[in-house]
């Protein structure tokens, strides 16, 4: 018997218009115990259906009842606007079912119009910390009615330096109240607010080595240089659609996006320099398929949230293994298949090799000049290596002593001065992400 049995019979109907009739995995293990009021520890990577998995507990209890203005009995607190967004997004209409409003609070938008629809009343508050702990502190609007506080992607949080906000924020409900973690990481802070804050929390890890996802393949592509990279990254685009391009700074999103779209390829980015009207706008122009790329920052993803992204790009290597498999996580969602390339240099092999490694992740190799003409996920598995790509296992041009040049190499195989449009990428100011 589906667990979607014990929720009210206007969220079963409202779920069936969306032609959701059984639970995914995460869903049929949280469900029930939630559902009793149990505070709840989830493990679980992005893709899984986390957000029904606390929502319809969520949607469950408040129905029947009216909040007080300026007093919301459910929060659920998020890293970033986009993911926000996304989450208001999913919930909106089966809140509508039941008759509860839900409302979303963060930066970068008019501050009037969020005290407004406090005021009018919110049963859920769907938050970023800094904006949520901003109206706290000026009156508008109050925990004491808190029932359940939701933390989605809590390493997330951690990560950008939200911990000590959080950490006050969910102290600030009633000691009674439900609390519900999700994570794809349960160390760290995370641990300290799991310790903290939650009543013998009943746990699940359904995704308890996230480094094996089996619908997920992963390859290296060895290139020259950035003319080398955009290449490469135009022919992955082409072959495999929908991408997302992880670059290290703000400056290298915007720069690539608009090299991808002079080479054809129709790409927006996504970084922390854009206004919030901008983000929002590139965002929906990817998920509706008006651009066939986003190139995004590692903060500025975190709120990318697509089920059909088919192809996952490090144009510019992970810092770290763990924000590989953040940024990897982006593709293979909800069961579908999914390929990570990760384009490096000869020079960086060896680091990006350390690198998967300390992801725990199995890795085919290819060079650019000997990778297949098309290439598609398929092509690579078939025509991957099991290490890296030696410089003499590339073909040799006939009548050439030693292998063909990369693109963007001068006399002798030097490196030429790489180049961004508008200009020599070192004539830029690079900035962080």
């Amino acid at each position: 018997m589906s667990v979607f049995t014990d929720l009210p019979a206007a969220l079963v109907s409202a779920l069936a218009e969306q032609d959701i009739t059984e639970p995914t995995p995460v869903q049929a293990a949280v469900l029930p115990d939630a559902l009793q009021g149990y505070d709840v520890l989830g493990r679980a990577r992005t893709g899984s259906g986390k957000t029904l998995a606390f929502g319809l507990p969520i949607l469950a209890r408040l129905t029947g009842r009216r909040s007080r203005p300026c007093h919301p009995r459910a929060l659920v607190i998020v890293p970033t606007r986009e993911l926000a967004t996304q989450v208001a997004r999913s919930l909106l209409p089966l809140a509508k079912a039941v008759d509860l409003r839900l409302t979303t609070v963060y930066g970068g938008t008019p501050y009037e119009r969020q005290t407004r629809q406090l005021r009018q009343r919110a049963d859920i508050v769907v938050a970023t910390p800094g904006r949520l702990d901003d109206l706290f502190e000026n009156g508008y609007l109050f925990f004491d009615d808190v029932e359940m506080t939701v933390l989605d992607e809590a390493d997330h949080l951690c990560d950008l330096g939200f911990y000590p906000a959080v950490d006050r924020l969910v102290g600030l409900t009633p000691a009674g109240s439900q609390r519900l973690l999700l994570s794809a990481t349960l160390d760290g802070d995370v641990d300290t607010l799991v310790r903290t804050h939650l009543r013998d929390p009943r746990i699940h890890e359904l995704d308890p080595n996230a480094g094996s996802i089996t619908t997920m393949t992963h390859h290296t592509l060895t290139v020259g240089g950035f003319r080398d990279k955009v290449e490469a990254v135009t022919r992955l685009v082409e072959a495999n659609g929908r991408t997302i391009v992880f670059t290290r700074t703000r400056e290298s999103a915007t720069h690539l996006a608009e090299a991808l779209t002079d080479a054809g390829v129709e790409a927006v980015d996504l970084q922390g320099n854009l206004s919030q009207r901008v983000r929002e706008r590139n965002l929906h122009r990817f998920a509706s398929g008006a651009a066939q790329v986003v190139v995004a920052t590692d903060v500025a993803a975190r709120g990318i949230h697509v089920d059909d992204v088919g192809l996952v790009v490090h144009f510019d290597a992970a810092g770290d293994p763990k924000s590989y498999l953040h940024r990897s996580g982006r593709t293979a969602r909800a069961g579908r298949d999914g390929c990570v390339v990760t384009l490096t240099t000869p020079k960086l092999v060896q680091q990006v090799v350390r690198l998967q490694q300390g992801a725990g992740v199995e890795v085919l190799h290819h060079d650019l000049r000997t990778a297949p003409s098309t290439l598609t996920a398929e092509a690579l598995a078939e025509a991957g290596h099991p290490g890296p790509v030696r410089d003499h296992d590339a073909k040799r041009p006939q009548g050439r002593r030693g292998p063909k040049p990369y693109r963007g190499q001068g006399r002798g195989g030097r490196p030429q001065r790489k180049q961004y449009a508008g200009g020599h990428r070192s004539a830029k100011k690079r900035t962080a992400a």
